[in-house]
């Protein structure tokens, strides 16, 4: 009695969310002709969803899921790219099922296993564990071992060889400190996320020798590493300024931001008195006081890629994992100026 009821439940919740009767879904569940296919897939989705088990014999099917993981949604950056990247889905039939993180949760490995026992058709991470050396990287392996369709959005390791959508960190980097060089500033701070996180990494690696050419060679007390959060930026800034530094190339526009409060803090204009410089480009960016000079991902490309790259993968037509480098542009804000006399 009790497993009827239960099957009774799954069966008004599925016909809920699908706008179907229960016996459409009955039918769809024991494989009954009249069904269109339509309605076939989105009651298979909608069991998906809910967090329920297909029948054994249709298990053997991909749902039509695809999971977005994200490191966080506290920079803008993330979730804007989300969004791009769920509504191509939507429009292409898939149902994206939103996967983010937070300290002391549920971790990334987690995620993958979650998304694997609701057989997904493919997963986008957007910025994770495959951007940091020293993180774990184990659960990689399972989705390769599946040969689950996988995409990366942000730089990985060596050795992650799915296909890969980036922005060219070093040529953000060199486009930030040839922007502040030529307001005149030669103590230029680099503000960055983790030591081994690998888009910092290029940025750093970049940076350095350019400003060694330039005759104005970057000091160890000019680089900071720390989190990708206002509060980090704004106390690795504070120690930049103290430093001597007269600007800042910052590895996110939270970071940047916390940059500029650190500066008011000490009692110094921006840019009268100190610059500072961003990357994304991300929302209200345009708004802030002062408004924030950045770099600008390209996010709108970069999501139709991540979208064209998924569905090769899908459809069994893709090439090996290589890393796609999208070239990022400096917007020209209020947060930059000449370097004080």
């Amino acid at each position: 009695m009790r497993t009827l009821r239960v099957m009774s439940k799954r069966l008004a919740e599925v016909a809920r969310k699908v706008g179907v009767s229960e016996a459409t879904v009955s039918r769809v569940l024991n494989g009954k002709p009249g069904v269109s296919d339509a309605t076939r897939q989105a009651v298979l989705t909608a069991l998906d969803v809910l967090g329920y088990e297909r029948p054994t014999k249709l298990r053997g099917e991909r749902a039509r899921l695809v999971g977005l993981v994200l490191p966080e949604l506290t920079n803008p950056i993330f979730p804007a790219l989300a969004e791009i990247i769920g509504g191509a889905l939507t429009q292409n039939g898939y149902t994206p099922l939103l996967c983010t993180q937070n300290a002391g949760g549920i971790t990334e490995a987690d995620y993958v296993d979650l998304l694997l026992q609701q057989q997904v058709s493919g997963v986008v991470f957007l910025g994770g564990n495959y951007s940091q050396a020293d993180a774990p990287h184990e659960h990689y392996e399972r989705l390769r071992d599946v040969k689950l369709p996988t995409v990366l959005v942000n730089a990985r390791i060596p050795g992650l060889s799915f296909p890969t959508v980036s922005t060219d960190d070093a040529a953000a980097a060199e486009q930030a400190v040839l922007h502040l060089y030529q307001l005149g500033h030669r103590r230029i701070g680099m503000l960055m996320g983790p030591a081994d996180h690998i888009p910092s990494q290029r940025k750093l690696t970049a940076a350095a020798p350019l400003l060694e050419r330039l005759g104005a060679p970057l000091r160890a007390d000019m680089v900071v590493q720390g989190l990708y959060s206002l509060e980090s930026g704004q106390a690795g800034a504070a120690r930049l300024i103290d430093g001597g530094a007269t600007a800042v190339v910052c590895a996110s526009d939270p970071l940047a931001l916390g940059a500029v409060r650190a500066a008011r803090r000490r009692g110094l204009s921006v840019p009268g008195q100190f610059s500072v410089v961003g990357f994304d480009d991300s929302a209200l960016m345009s708004c802030t006081e002062p408004p924030l000079t950045t770099v600008r991902q390209p996010i709108e490309s970069m999501g139709r890629t991540v979208i064209e790259l998924l569905l090769s993968q899908i459809a069994g037509t893709a090439e090996a994992g290589d890393e796609l480098l999208f070239e990022p542009e400096l917007v020209l804000r209020a947060s930059t100026g000449p370097v004080p006399a």
